[in-house]
């Protein structure tokens, strides 16, 4: 017997949920997730340039 999740009952909770939340709840908890991702991924980004740019200049006043 086949174990996990067939597309029919993907499909049935997907239905389920968005009778319950509808689209236009649906629609602003992605815009909202997707912001957050690309916050956190603009963060992430300066912060790796910002401990680049203090380990150069370490880099440069050691030497």
């Amino acid at each position: 017997m086949l174990s996990g999740i067939s597309p029919w009952s993907i499909l049935l909770i997907l239905i389920i949920v968005v009778v319950l939340f509808g689209t236009k709840k649906l629609r602003n908890v992605g815009a909202d997730l997707g912001a957050a991702m690309k916050s956190f991924k603009k963060s992430s980004r300066e912060e790796s340039s910002n401990s680049k740019t203090i380990d150069d200049d370490n880099q440069n006043k050691n030497s």
